[in-house]
């Protein structure tokens, strides 16, 4: 009897754990452009600005994003080195560098953008995920910067 209650319990335990890496292992995440501030540039036609992302853990699990880059055709994006501890179901900023050329930054529509987050068990992933330009904040204000500098 003592070994039935004791294999239950190891088979029980083994079925948790199992669950628990599976839990972490399905990480997701959804980013859009929130805002981006500042501005300047020492090079003609580029825009060199701070921003945020509005990252969104779509898990089931905490996960703590730690870097996030995108490059593309005319736009390169990178985080600021500041981590950010989210729940499931959690939204929160991130900060980014923008660098946008005016000519054909928005062109695509698309960023293509990866993060590198790690799960409570320590565990760090990276996840490829496009980050929309066209018609968002990021494009409205870029190309108001945009016909600023070359109207001077």
């Amino acid at each position: 009897m003592v070994g039935a209650v004791l294999g239950g319990l190891g088979v029980s335990e083994l079925r948790d754990s199992r669950e628990e890496r599976e839990r972490h292992a399905s990480v997701a995440l959804v980013a859009v452009p929130l805002s981006m501030s500042g501005g300047g540039s020492d090079v003609s036609g580029v825009l060199q600005l701070d921003g945020q992302l509005a990252v969104t853990n779509a898990g089931q699990a905490p996960i703590t994003v730690r870097a996030a880059t995108g490059q593309g055709p005319g736009a390169q994006v990178r985080d600021t080195g500041a981590s950010r501890l989210l729940g499931p179901g959690d939204t929160g900023p991130i900060d980014v560098e923008l660098r946008f050329e005016c000519a054909t930054a928005f062109d695509s529509g698309l960023l293509p953008m990866r993060f590198s987050v790690e799960t409570d068990d320590r565990q760090v992933i990276e996840i490829d995920y496009p980050v929309a330009l066209g018609g968002g904040v990021w494009q409205v204000r870029a190309e108001q910067a945009c016909a600023r500098t070359s109207v001077g």
